[in-house]
């Protein structure tokens, strides 16, 4: 994400690429007009199982420009050239998502995932869909999809930092080639790990199916890596199967950290390859239930680094093969809400609760190096507090191997996040992560800094075997909108954490860490790029001789 960080910011300073931002407003009433309108047809109930039911009658698929000709306000010719340049998505690639067809009976609980599924599209800001007509008659209701469009590509250079660490790349990305919703990308980039030149290319909806196909490959300074999807997921709530194939193979060099600065470095080769898939009831009484299963291969191999001496063991080597099965939960509890973490832009939140486990076995019988159980746990959910101005969030993972009566390589982790809303443009937000890890892999190595969530201090800058991190932030919404290219807002945080248990190098952990600071939020509302810019500046509260100067941040994250 921040290569593409100078793209965004150069987007939003000059007004010769229009491409970038703007707000298009979805009125908050619309669900509850479309409810209203459907009440008024004859036994429109929203339930598929009524006899009396009307069903869907035409479809109306309305994709808006990037910049809204019909006000005043961008009718301009900056505005008039960025829509010409721009490859409008097409009306097809947008039906071929759609949840409903014309003649299917009339379920709002359909619309309201079609337009969430939509809104996830990175080429899309936002989407409603809504029934606009019925028909008492014909026992029919027509319904219009409206999406707004933003700019996909984008050529040109880009910067970033994080942590005290720079990164850049020089790439040409279009998240919506030729309006068809699949993702090209080619470039050269460069962080604090590696250089690489690039190639990506993801389909999501292969021939106008639910199959979705992922090939990427990159020539990096340490090695290369080269990765291949082809799958047809749990598309919905109400997908009854999904099926993939999946294989990956990365050779690179692998840094340790310590106080920032790498200690010292080993080389790894892995290669993976996964079938796997499930099948479900669909959406029983407000829940989906999927029953998953598949087989992976996971091998792992070491090497020291040519000239650089290690300072700890190296990693040994792991081959896993083995069969999984599993099991999925997902309630159905969607809400949207807006200037959460978002700025002035419809998000869809989850307030219901989710859960999935994994059980796999591996022995030598199948290609191992050992006999292990393997265990993997994640759940989820949300709360609406005090009639929906507070709500609250937990989710939390635990993942190791059972290898003789010992486990190895486990994690425990969990994250809470708080938020309380003053009004429409003042929010409240706090955090508090903690994860354990119990007999960890040498080449996994537990950190935390710049880059996790530590904005005052260099990246990957604490080691241990256990860690905590707490963050506060006090979030403005403005309503300041210069050029019509941003919506604007900023930020007071503080954050805080440390580390328990002696690292990977044998080092305790310096004590707690903590720093203050403020920033400038600009929301992206017309490019792909990311959702919004960060331009912090943070001060840690540290007499480290290494960490006593202030941090400068450029980021581009997918939330405030």
């Amino acid at each position: 994400m921040q290569r593409k960080s100078i793209n965004y910011a150069a987007s939003v300073l000059l007004a010769a690429s229009l491409s970038s931002m703007i707000w298009y407003e979805v009125s908050a009433g619309d669900f509850e007009s479309a409810a209203q309108l459907t009440a008024g047809c004859a036994g429109v109930t929203g339930d598929s199982s009524s006899a009396e039911a009307p069903r869907i009658g035409s479809i109306d698929v309305v994709v808006e420009e990037v910049f809204d000709q019909a006000n005043p306000q961008e009718n301009h010719a900056p505005y008039r050239v960025a829509n010409a340049l721009h490859y409008a998505t097409r009306e097809k690639t947008i039906r071929q998502q759609l949840l409903f067809k014309e003649g299917q009976v009339l379920n709002l609980r359909d619309l309201n995932e079609t337009a969430r599924l939509l809104r996830g599209r990175r080429y899309l800001y936002d989407a409603s869909v809504q029934p606009v007509a019925c028909h008492p008659e014909s026992k029919t209701v027509d319904v219009q999809v409206r999406v707004r469009d933003v700019w996909s590509m984008s050529p040109g250079v880009s910067f970033g930092r994080k942590g005290g660490a720079n990164s850049s790349s020089l790439v040409f990305e279009d998240e919506n080639f030729l309006g068809r919703g699949k993702r090209i990308s080619i470039g050269r980039g460069q962080n604090v790990d590696r250089s690489s030149v690039e190639f990506n290319y993801d389909d999501p909806n292969v021939l106008g199916s639910w199959w979705r196909s992922q090939a990427q490959y990159s020539d990096n300074s340490d090695g290369f890596a080269q990765e291949l999807v082809l799958e047809r997921p749990f598309y919905s709530l109400d997908s009854r199967w999904e099926f993939g194939i999946e294989g990956k193979t990365l050779e690179q060099r692998t840094s340790r950290y310590e106080l920032g600065e790498s200690m010292d470095a080993f080389d790894d080769h892995t290669e993976k390859f996964g079938i796997y898939g499930g099948w479900s009831d669909g959406l029983r009484n407000g829940w989906a239930r999927r029953w998953l299963t598949g087989v992976r291969f996971d091998s792992s191999r070491f090497s020291p680094t040519e000239g650089v001496d290690l300072l700890a063991a190296l990693p040994q080597d792991r081959r896993l093969a083995y069969p999984w099965v599993g099991v999925e939960l997902i309630e159905d509890a969607f809400d949207t809400t807006h200037n959460q973490d978002q700025l002035q832009r419809t998000e869809d939140v989850h307030f219901g609760r989710r859960f999935r486990a994994e059980l796999g076995f591996t022995t030598p019988s199948f290609g191992s190096d050992r006999s292990a159980t393997l265990l993997d746990v994640r759940a989820g959910s949300g709360y609406r507090l005090n009639e929906g101005v507070d709500s609250l969030f937990f989710i939390t993972q635990a993942s190791t191997r059972m290898e003789g009566s010992s486990l190895r390589d486990g994690l425990l982790s969990g994250e809470a996040r708080f938020y309380h809303r003053y009004n429409s443009n003042r929010l409240f937000f706090a955090g508090l992560s903690a994860q354990q890890s119990f007999n960890a892999d040498l080449d996994h190595q537990l950190l935390i800094g710049g880059d996790t969530g530590l904005r005052g201090y260099p990246l990957r800058y604490q080691g241990g075997t256990g860690a905590v991190t707490a963050t506060v932030e006090e979030r403005f919404f403005t309503n300041w909108y210069p050029l019509r290219l941003a919506r604007v807002g900023a930020a007071v945080f503080a954050d805080t954490g440390r580390t328990f248990g002696k690292d990977v190098f044998g080092q305790t952990p310096t004590g707690l860490l903590s720093d203050v600071g403020f920033g400038l939020r600009l929301g992206n509302s017309r490019s792909s790029l990311g959702n919004v810019l960060h331009l912090d500046v943070a001060f840690p509260l540290s007499n480290s001789s290494n960490a006593s100067s202030p941090q400068f941040l450029i980021q581009t994250k997918t939330s405030f």
